[in-house]
């Protein structure tokens, strides 16, 4: 089973996933779950498709509505990417650099 088949257990709030970049500063994203860590360079989001990392320069939480699913970021963007079940060798090599 895969992020985009398991919905029935998401509210409607987060039944949506959205990414909407401004100008590489400003991202806004919808259908988040929960932030599991984050620092000024890199966010690790679980999203209602899957973990989603941001990376960028001097990032800065701007917005967390908690209750609609929404997060607001704000730096410079390099790279947004996601992890699910096919990324299994990505997801360990990220997880075991976040917990060492």
């Amino acid at each position: 089973m895969n992020y985009y088949d398991n919905k029935e257990n998401v509210t409607r709030a987060q039944a949506d996933h959205f990414v909407k970049l401004n100008n590489r500063r400003n991202l806004e994203i919808t259908g988040v779950k929960e932030v599991d860590s984050f620092d000024n360079e890199e966010f690790l989001l679980e999203t209602v498709m899957g973990y989603l990392i941001v990376r960028g320069q001097n990032l800065q939480l701007k917005n967390l509505d908690v209750g609609e699913g929404i997060v607001t970021i704000k730096g410079k963007i390099y790279e947004l990417s996601y992890v699910d079940d096919q990324g299994q060798e990505k997801a360990k090599g990220f997880f075991s650099k976040l917990f060492r």
